[in-house]
C-alpha cells in the first residue's frame, strides 16, 4: 500500500500499537544526539579506534587505505556517488581528497554519518572533519573504517557570498559486513571426483569470513515449509545442495488472502508455523533459537525481507488510520478511479443476469465480457472529471457580467484574438482552474470574475452580457476539445489494460487461471482495499489505492500521485488485495585519529562501484524454466549462474523442476524434500556447483572470461595467483523438445591442461504436471551423468594447448566442467613483473626519461633516422607517443573500467608485437646507454612473458610492466625536482612532466651546431624536430616554468647560454635552427632571455654565477653573417653580462638592418618591406618603439598567406609600436641592473644614447625612471572620458574603457590597434608591477577575468572588437580577408600561456588592493577555479598537456599543438607562486 498523503499535503503519521517492551527498544535507539556512552561492550567503532592507536604488531600487513577522490563542488563524480567498500576483517582508511584550491576546499568541512568518533551508529547524528587548506599540496583526509553499514557524506564550503555555505552533492559508501559460517571441506577429491555428503562438503568446527559475493542463496516460502518442527528437514536439504544461506519470505501473520507479503501484524510471526501454539513474545524466541540451530548445526545463514508496505486488507490498525494509504479523500484525484473500479466489482456481481459468461474459457468470452463493461464504463460519464460545463458557466459569466462585477484583465493584449488564441492564452492563466486534477465532476471551471474581464478584454466590440456570455462558450469549446480527447485516451488505455489483464489472470495457458468472475472475485483485481468499520463508512476516506508495480515506469517516481493517472488507467499490476585494482601506491601514513603510529599503507583509488550483485537463476515471482524455454534450460541456467563472481540465488521449485510458477496466495500445497535423490532435480549438480561456488570466492578465483557461440555459453573462472581454475562449458536450452548437439568449435585452452571433473544432461520423461492435492512435485525426470571426456593435448607454432570437444550426444541443457591450470605456470611472474623497477629507473636522467616517458612521432622518427615511430594499435589507431605515457593513456581506462574487450587487450592476445616495440626502441637508442638497462629490464620481463603467460593473460601482465614502468620514471622525475614539486599534488607534478615531455634528444634540432644535444621542443606534434622546435622566444617564456620552478637550472643554463651565444643586432633568434641558420626576426626575444637570466640569477643556487659565464659568439664582431663551421664562428667571447649590456645598447643606439638572406628563401609570405628591422628608443617616454606594418615582431606573428584574399605579405597582428609586454619587460630589466649595479654585481651602470642630439650615459635608474614616468600616461585609457586629458589618446578610436593599450604607437593608418583589449598587459604587470596604479590595474585585471579569460587560456582579442574571429582554421582558403589562411590566428582563438601571466597579476594586484588583502585565500580560491578545466584537461587529454590554443569557448583547435611548452609553463610559474605564498603564511 503506498504512503498516505492527506489532503492539506501533510505528510501523514502512522502509529502503530506496540508491546513496552518494543516501545522500551524503539526508545534506546532513538537517542539521535546523545554523548556517546564508556561503557561495554566496545562498538566496532569504538574497536577501530582503539586499533589504530595501538602499536603496531610484529608481522603486521601493510594498512589498506582506499582514496575517493571528489570533484571540484566537493560531491563525487556521477561514477563514485556509490562506494562499495570490503568487509572489515581488519581497520582499514577510506581516504577522501580533493584538489587544491577547488571551491570545495574553501573553509571545507566532511560530514558522515559514520561513527567516526566511537560509539553506535545513529543515522541522523553526523561527525565531521575539517578539511586541510593548501594550495600547493595534496588535500586528504584519512577516515578509520571499522564497521559495517551503508552511510552517507557530503561536503560543506564558503560560497561566493559572506557567510555563505555550500552543500556539495552527497555520497554513499558501503561497507559490506562481516559474515562468518562454519568452514566447509573439499567438495572433490584429489582426483577431482565429486564427493559424497559425507566426505565432501562437510561442516567444519572453524568458521570463515565469508564474502557477500561467496553467498548461495535459497529462498523459501516459509508457509510450504510446514511447521517449525519439520524445518530441520529443509535445513539438511539446503546444506547438503552447497547453499550457504536461506532466505525466508516474510514470517510475520499473514492476512486473509494467506500471502507472505500481504501481512496483518508486523509484530507477531504466523501462528502456522508453530503449529497453531505461539506463544505470549509472538513466537520471536523460538524462531530466534531455530535460526540458531541453521547456524550452528548447518552452516546456513537467515534473511528475510523486511516489508513495510504490504499490509493486508484485514489488518486492523488500517481502519484507525486510514491516512496512512492514498484514497479520494487525501488524494482526489483517485476519485474517478476508485468509480471505475467499484463499477467493475458491481459489474462482476451481475454477470448472469447480464446473460454473460462467468468463466472464461475462450477469447470470445473476454470479448464479449470487455464489450459489455465497455458500455458499462461509458454510461460512468468519467469525461466530466476533465472538462468545464459549458453551460454552467454561460450562466456564471451573464451573472457576473449583469452585475458589472468583472475582475478587469491584466495580461497581454488580447482584443482581435481568434477563439483558438485566446484558448491558448487561457491555458497558461489562472483563469481556469482544476485543470487536470480530475478531483470532482466538472470540478473543472473558471473564476467567473476573472473570465468575466478576460472576455470583455478579448471582444471589445461587444458589451451586451448574453452576446459576451456566447462567446465565452466559443471559447470554453475550443479549450474542451483536448480534454474530451484527453479522456477518451485515458479511457481506451483503461480498457486495454483491463482486457489484456482479464485475458491473463482466467485464460493465459501460463497465467494463474483465476477461475469464476464474482464479487469477490472480480474481473480483474481490484484497485481499491475498502476497510470502512461500517457498512455506511465514507467510502472516500476508507478506500485506500492498492500497491502494485507498472511496466518501465520510474521507479523513484509515485505513481499514486499526480500527475500520474496510473489507477484510473489501469496501469497498475497490484499484488493483489494489498499484499503481494594496478593503479596503487604504497606510502607510509600516521594514525587517522591522531594517536598511535605510523603504518605501512597500500593506497588504492576507488573509481566508483554498482551494488553488490545477487544473481538469481530463478526468483519466486518468476515462471519456471519451462514455461520461458525448456525445463532441460534448468541445468545449464543454473550452472551458469554458480560461476559469477557474486551472490547466487535460487529457488527450490527450480532446484526440484517444479513445472509452473506458484501462486503465492492461492497455493497451499507443502514442499516434498526430496533431498539428492533421484527425484531432486538438478540438485546432485547444483551441490558440486554451489560448493565450488563458495570454494572460488572463498580462494580469489576473482578473473573471469565468457565465450559465446551459437546456443553455448564457456565461462571460466581463475585464481590469479596461482592460475588455476574451472571451466564449465553449457549448451542452453531455448527451445523445446529438441536433443541436436548443436556446434562449437573445439575448445582451445592457450598454455593450460584442463581435467574432466563431472558431465550432466536432464532429461524430462514427461510434461504432464504431477497431480498431487498436499505436496508441490516437480516434472518427472532423469539426471544423466556423463562419461568422461578426454582432453588432448596439441602444440602448433603459437604454443602448446589443450583441446575441448564436445561429445557427439550433448543436448540443450547439458553441462561439462572441468578443472584448469596453468602449464608450466610462473608462480612468481606477478611478483617479478614489477620488482627492481626503482633501481633501474631511479638512475636514469631527465633527458632520458624524456625517451622511455614519452617522444612524439616526430620525434621518434628523427631521434631514430625513421626506424620507429609511435605504435598503432589495430581498431584504436596510434598513439600519442612512443613511450610509457602513450600506452598509459588506454591501460589507465582498461584497468579502471577491467575493460578486457579493449582493441589494446585483443591486440595483445593475438601476439607479442607490442612487447618487442617497447624493448626494440629502447635498446637501439645509442646515444644514451644507460637505456640500455632500462631496455633489458623490459626484455627480462617480456621474455618470461611470452614464455610462461598464455594470451589471454599477455593483457594482464603488460599492463603490470607497463604501470610499474610508469610509475617508477614518474617517480623518478619527481624525486629530481625541486621541493615544489616533490611536496606537490596531482596538477603540479603532471605539470612538471610536461617539462620532461618538451625536454629530448633529437638529431635534426641542437643547441650545439656540432653535435645532437637536448633541446626544448616548443610544442607537439607540430614542433617536434629540425628548424621547428626549438623558438627562442617560446624557450624563454617557458624556461622559468618549466626548468627553474622543477629545479632543472642546468637544463635552463644551456639554453641560456646557447642563446647568448647567436647575439647579433642586439637581437636573439626566434628560430634556431640547430644554432646553424638562426633567424633574427623577433624584437621581443632579447628581453625575454634577459627577464629569465634575471629569473635564474634569482631562482638557481649561486645563479648570480651565470653573469660571469664566458659565451663563445656565433658570429664575428661586425655581425657578418658566416656559417657555424666558418673560421670567424665562435672567434670571440663575452661574459652573460656583457650579452645583456649589449642587447640594452644596441636598442639605446637603435637597431636598423635587414634580415640575412631576405626573401622567399628565407620566408616565401613576407613582402620585402617586412624583412627591415627598425628598432629605436623614444627617449622622451624610455619607450622601445619598433616594427612596420609588413612584420610581426612579438608572438602574435601570424603572417598572412592567401593570394586569394589579398593577406599575403601582410600580418594579421604587426603590433608595431611599443607593445606593453616588451615594455614591462624592457622595465623589469633595467630595475633589476640597476639593483645589482648599485651592489657592485653588474659590471655596467647604463648606455650610451643620443638624447637631445647628444650622446651621453643614460643609467638605467634613469631610463627605468623615465618608463616608469611615463607608463600609465602613454597605456592607460580610463573610465571616465572626462579624464582623456591627462593621457596619451585619442578619444574617438577607444573601444573599451578602464584597460591597458595593447600597443603604444602603432603606424600610421593604424593607430587603432593601439585600443585592442588584448591579454599580454598582464604579463607586463607580473614582470613590473610598479609601473601600474593599483587600483587601475585591478580592475583592467577584473575585465580580462570576465571578457578574456576562457576554459583552457585566454581569449587574444575582445569579443566586442570588430577583428574578432574566435575560430583558428589554417586551411581555410576562402577570400574572406580577416580568416584566409588563418590569418586570425591572434584575433581571438583562446591561447593557453597568457592564463598563467594572468592568473599571477591578478594574484598580486588584488592582494594589493582587492579582496585578497584582507583575505589572501579569497583571491587563491577564485584564482584556482580558472583552472579546474585545465588540470581536468591535462589528467584527461591523451597528449597529457596543455595545448597551444583552442577555438571559441575552449574548442578544439586541428591546427594547434596538442601539447605545448609554454602553456604548462606559466601554469607552472603561478602555482610556484602560491607555493612561496603559502610559506611566507605559515611562517
Amino acid at each position: 500500500m503506498g504512503k498516505g498523503r492527506k489532503v492539506n499535503k501533510a505528510k501523514p503519521s502512522v502509529s502503530i500499537p506496540i508491546s513496552a517492551r518494543s516501545k522500551s527498544s524503539a526508545s534506546a535507539s532513538s537517542a539521535g544526539s546523545s554523548p556517546i556512552s564508556p561503557v561495554t561492550p566496545k562498538t566496532p567503532a569504538d574497536e577501530g579506534i582503539e586499533f589504530f592507536q595501538s602499536p603496531v604488531a610484529p608481522g603486521e600487513a601493510p594498512l589498506r587505505v582506499y582514496e575517493l577522490r571528489l570533484d571540484i563542488d566537493g560531491g563525487p563524480h556521477k561514477d563514485r556517488s556509490y562506494i562499495r567498500l570490503p568487509p572489515a576483517y581488519v581497520p582499514y582508511i577510506l581516504r577522501v581528497s580533493i584538489d587544491a584550491g577547488t571551491p570545495a576546499s574553501m573553509n571545507g568541512i566532511f560530514k558522515t554519518n559514520f561513527p567516526l568518533d566511537g560509539g553506535k551508529f545513529n543515522r541522523a547524528r553526523f561527525t565531521e572533519r575539517k578539511l586541510p587548506s593548501d594550495f600547493s599540496k595534496p588535500i586528504q583526509i584519512d577516515l578509520p573504517i571499522s564497521h559495517a553499514g551503508a552511510f552517507v557524506f557530503w561536503v560543506e564550503y564558503d560560497g561566493e557570498l559572506p557567510s555563505q555555505r555550500i552543500k556539495g552533492r552527497e555520497g554513499y559508501f558501503n561497507v559490506d559486513p562481516v559474515l562468518r559460517i562454519k568452514g566447509r571441506s573439499p567438495i572433490l577429491s584429489s582426483e577431482l571426483t565429486p564427493l559424497p555428503p559425507s566426505s565432501g562438503a562437510v561442516l567444519q568446527k572453524d568458521t570463515v569470513n565469508l564474502p557477500l559475493d561467496g553467498l548461495s542463496i535459497l529462498t523459501v516460502v516459509s508457509k510450504w515449509m510446514g511447521p517449525m518442527s519439520e524445518w530441520k528437514n529443509h535445513f539438511a536439504e539446503a546444506k547438503d545442495r552447497g547453499y550457504t544461506m536461506l532466505h525466508y519470505t516474510p514470517l510475520q501473520e499473514r492476512g486473509e488472502s494467506d500471502s507472505p507479503y500481504s501481512i496483518r501484524d508486523q509484530l507477531k510471526y504466523d501462528p502456522s508455523i508453530f503449529d497453531g501454539k505461539r506463544q505470549a513474545d509472538g513466537g520471536k524466541e523460538k524462531v530466534e533459537a531455530i535460526l540458531k540451530v541453521a547456524r550452528e548445526e548447518y552452516g546456513l545463514l537467515s534473511l528475510t525481507d523486511v516489508v513495510l508496505n504490504h499490509t493486508a486488507n484485514d489488518s486492523l490498525w488500517l481502519v484507525d488510520h486510514p491516512e496512512s494509504g492514498f484514497s479520494p479523500a487525501n488524494s482526489p484525484h483517485l476519485t474517478p478511479a476508485l468509480e471505475l473500479d467499484s463499477a467493475m466489482i458491481e459489474f462482476s456481481s451481475s454477470l448472469a443476469s447480464r446473460g454473460l459468461p462467468s468463466i472464461v474459457n475462450t477469447q470470445q468470452d473476454v470479448d464479449a465480457l470487455i464489450g459489455a463493461f465497455r458500455t458499462v464504463m461509458k454510461d460512468l460519464n468519467l469525461w466530466q472529471y476533465y472538462v468545464l460545463d459549458v453551460a454552467r458557466e454561460k450562466e456564471s459569466i451573464r451573472a457576473v457580467l449583469a452585475s458589472k462585477k468583472a475582475s478587469p484583465w491584466t495580461g497581454p493584449s488580447i482584443a482581435g484574438k481568434s477563439v483558438v488564441e485566446l484558448a491558448e492564452v487561457l491555458r497558461g492563466s489562472n483563469v481556469i482552474i482544476g485543470l487536470a486534477e480530475l478531483s470532482s465532476r466538472f470540478g473543472v471551471h473558471s473564476d467567473a470574475n476573472a473570465a468575466s474581464g478576460f472576455i470583455q478584454a478579448a471582444f471589445v466590440e461587444l458589451s451586451d452580457p448574453d452576446a459576451l456570455a456566447d462567446a465565452w462558450v466559443r471559447v470554453l469549446d475550443v479549450i474542451n476539445v483536448p480534454l474530451y480527447q484527453e479522456w477518451e485516451e485515458d479511457t481506451k488505455i483503461a480498457m486495454d489494460n483491463i482486457k489484456n489483464r482479464l485475458t491473463y489472470a482466467r485464460l493465459d495457458e501460463h497465467g494463474p487461471k483465476l477461475g469464476e468472475i464474482t464479487r469477490a472475485n472480480p474481473l480483474v483485481e481490484t484497485y481499491f482495499t475498502r476497510c470502512g468499520p461500517k457498512p455506511d463508512s465514507d467510502p472516500l476516506v476508507y478506500s485506500l489505492a492498492n500497491n502494485g508495480w507498472i511496466w518501465a515506469a520510474d521507479p523513484l517516481q509515485n505513481f499514486a500521485l499526480l500527475p500520474s493517472k496510473a489507477y484510473l488507467r489501469r496501469e497498475v499490476i497490484v499484488w493483489g488485495s494489498m499484499d503481494e585494482a594496478c593503479l596503487t601506491s604504497i606510502e607510509e601514513i600516521p594514525s587517522p585519529t591522531g594517536k598511535g603510529p605510523l603504518r605501512k599503507a597500500v593506497v588504492t583509488p576507488l573509481n566508483g562501484s554498482m551494488p553488490h550483485a545477487l544473481l538469481y537463476d530463478l526468483t519466486h515471482d518468476n515462471e519456471s524454466p519451462l514455461h520461458k524455454r525448456s525445463a532441460e534450460d534448468a541445468l545449464s541456467t543454473g550452472a551458469l549462474v554458480t560461476f559469477s563472481y557474486s551472490a547466487i540465488g535460487s529457488v527450490k521449485g527450480f532446484d526440484d523442476l517444479y513445472p509452473k510458477l506458484l501462486n503465492l496466495v492461492g497455493e497451499k500445497r507443502k514442499y516434498e524434500v526430496t533431498g539428492l535423490e533421484e527425484e531432486s532435480g538438478i540438485a546432485r549438480v547444483k551441490r558440486v556447483l554451489n560448493s565450488l561456488h563458495l570454494e572460488m570466492v572463498l580462494g580469489g578465483y576473482e578473473e573471469g572470461h565468457v565465450h559465446q557461440e551459437n546456443d553455448y555459453i564457456v565461462l571460466s573462472r581463475v585464481q590469479p595467483g596461482t592460475q588455476k581454475g574451472y571451466l564449465l562449458v553449457a549448451h542452453t536450452g531455448f527451445a523445446k523438445n529438441t536433443k541436436d548437439r548443436g556446434y562449437i568449435s573445439p575448445i582451445k585452452l592457450r598454455r593450460t591442461r584442463a581435467k574432466f571433473i563431472m558431465g550432466a544432461s536432464i532429461d524430462i520423461t514427461s510434461y504432464n504436471v504431477p497431480a498431487d492435492a498436499k505436496t508441490l512435485k516437480g516434472l518427472p525426470h532423469k539426471l544423466v551423468e556423463m562419461s568422461p571426456v578426454v582432453v588432448p593435448q596439441g602444440l602448433d607454432d603459437e604454443s602448446p594447448y589443450s583441446e575441448i570437444i564436445v561429445p557427439k550426444y550433448f543436448p540443450p541443457g547439458s553441462i561439462m566442467l572441468f578443472e584448469t591450470h596453468l602449464q608450466d605456470h610462473d608462480a612468481s611472474l606477478e611478483e617479478f613483473v614489477v620488482s627492481n623497477s626503482q633501481e633501474v629507473f631511479g638512475n636514469l636522467g631527465l633527458v632520458e626519461l624524456n625517451v622511455v616517458l614519452y617522444r612524439a612521432d616526430g620525434e621518434e622518427r628523427d631521434a631514430t633516422n625513421g626506424q620507429f615511430g609511435v605504435y598503432d594499435v589495430p581498431g584504436l589507431g596510434r598513439l600519442t607517443y612512443c613511450g610509457l605515457e602513450g600506452w598509459m593513456h588506454p591501460l589507465r581506462h582498461i584497468m579502471r573500467n577491467n575493460d578486457l574487450g579493449h582493441p589494446l587487450c585483443e591486440h595483445l592476445r593475438k601476439g607479442t608485437w607490442s612487447l618487442d616495440y617497447v624493448y626494440d626502441r629502447l635498446i637501439q637508442a645509442n646515444d644514451l646507454p644507460n637505456l640500455k638497462n632500462v631496455a633489458q629490464w623490459f626484455k627480462d620481463r617480456f621474455d618470461r612473458i611470452k614464455a610462461t603467460a598464455p594470451p589471454f593473460l599477455r593483457p594482464k601482465y603488460f599492463a603490470l610492466v607497463i604501470s610499474e614502468a610508469y610509475k617508477a620514471a614518474r617517480r623518478s622525475v619527481v624525486e629530481q625536482c625541486s621541493e615544489f614539486v616533490l611536496t606537490g599534488h596531482d596538477f603540479t607534478q603532471d605539470l612538471a612532466l610536461c617539462a620532461i615531455q618538451m625536454y629530448g634528444l633529437v638529431k635534426s634540432a641542437s643547441l650545439d651546431p656540432s653535435k645532437p644535444t637536448p633541446s626544448l621542443a616548443a610544442g607537439l606534434p607540430h614542433f617536434a624536430a629540425g628548424w621547428a622546435r626549438c623558438w627562442g622566444r617560446d624557450v624563454f617564456i617557458s624556461l622559468r616554468g618549466l626548468f627553474l620552478t622543477t629545479g632543472n637550472f642546468e637544463g635552463a643554463r644551456k639554453h641560456i647560454l646557447a642563446f647568448a651565444s647567436t647575439l647579433k643586432h642586439g637581437l636573439i633568434p626566434n628560430l634556431l635552427d640547430s644554432v646553424r641558420k638562426p633567424r633574427y626576426n623577433s624584437r621581443d626575444s632579447p628581453w625575454w632571455m634577459v627577464q629569465n637570466i634575471q629569473d635564474y640569477v634569482n631562482m638557481a643556487p649561486d645563479g648570480l654565477a651565470l653573469l660571469s659565464e664566458i659565451v663563445p659568439r656565433r658570429f664575428p664582431k661586425d655581425e657578418t653573417w658566416v656559417e657555424w663551421d666558418d673560421k670567424r664562428a665562435y672567434a670571440y667571447s663575452s661574459t652573460i653580462a656583457e650579452i645583456i649590456q649589449e642587447i640594452l645598447q644596441r636598442h639605446a643606439m637603435g637597431i636598423h638592418f635587414k634580415e640575412y638572406n631576405a626573401g622567399p628563401n628565407l620566408d616565401m609570405q613576407m613582402r620585402d618591406e617586412g624583412f627591415n628591422i627598425d628598432i629605436d628608443v623614444d627617449w622622451k617616454t624610455g619607450l622601445i618603439l619598433g616594427g612596420n606594418a609588413f612584420n610581426c615582431g612579438t608572438w602574435m606573428d601570424k603572417m598572412g598567406e592567401s593570394q586569394k584574399a589579398g593577406t599575403k605579405g601582410q600580418p594579421g597582428t604587426p603590433r608595431d609600436g611599443a607593445p606593453v609586454e616588451i615594455t614591462g619587460l624592457v622595465k623589469s630589466a633595467l630595475t633589476w641592473l640597476d639593483g645589482l649595479s648599485s651592489k657592485g654585481k653588474f659590471p655596467f651602470k647604463g648606455v650610451q644614447a643620443i638624447v637631445d642630439g647628444k650622446e651621453r650615459l643614460v643609467t638605467y635608474k634613469e631610463w627605468a625612471d623615465l618608463i616608469q614616468a611615463s607608463f600609465e600616461q602613454c597605456y592607460y585609457v580610463p573610465l571616465d572620458a572626462a579624464e582623456d586629458t591627462k593621457y596619451n589618446l585619442d578619444s574617438k578610436l577607444v573601444n573599451r574603457r578602464g584597460i591597458y593599450k595593447d600597443v603604444y604607437g602603432s603606424g600610421e593608418g593604424r593607430e587603432w590597434s593601439d585600443y585592442q583589449f588584448r591579454p599580454n598587459f598582464p604579463i607586463a604587470m607580473t614582470v613590473a608591477p610598479e609601473l601600474f596604479d593599483s587600483k587601475h590595474g585591478l580592475h583592467a585585471l577584473q575585465l580580462a577575468d570576465k571578457v578574456l579569460r576562457s576554459p583552457l587560456g585566454m581569449k587574444t582579442l575582445d569579443p566586442s572588437d570588430m577583428q574578432y574571429r574566435p575560430i583558428y582554421d589554417n586551411s581555410n582558403d576562402s577570400t574572406d580577408a580577416a580568416i584566409a589562411k588563418g590569418l586570425n590566428y591572434h584575433n581571438g582563438p583562446e591561447w593557453g600561456w597568457p592564463l598563467g601571466f594572468f592568473l599571477r597579476a591578478y594574484l598580486d594586484f588584488d592582494t594589493r588592493v582587492g579582496a585578497g588583502k584582507k583575505d589572501i585565500k579569497v583571491t587563491l580560491h577564485r584564482l584556482h577555479q580558472a583552472l579546474l578545466i585545465p588540470r581536468n584537461h591535462l589528467q584527461n587529454d591523451p597528449w597529457a598537456g596543455i595545448p597551444e590554443l583552442t577555438n571559441a569557448d575552449g574548442q578544439y583547435c586541428s591546427d594547434s599543438c596538442n601539447t605545448q611548452a609554454w602553456s604548462a609553463s606559466t601554469l607552472l610559474d603561478f602555482l610556484e607562486t602560491v607555493h612561496e605564498v603559502n610559506a611566507k603564511v605559515a611562517k
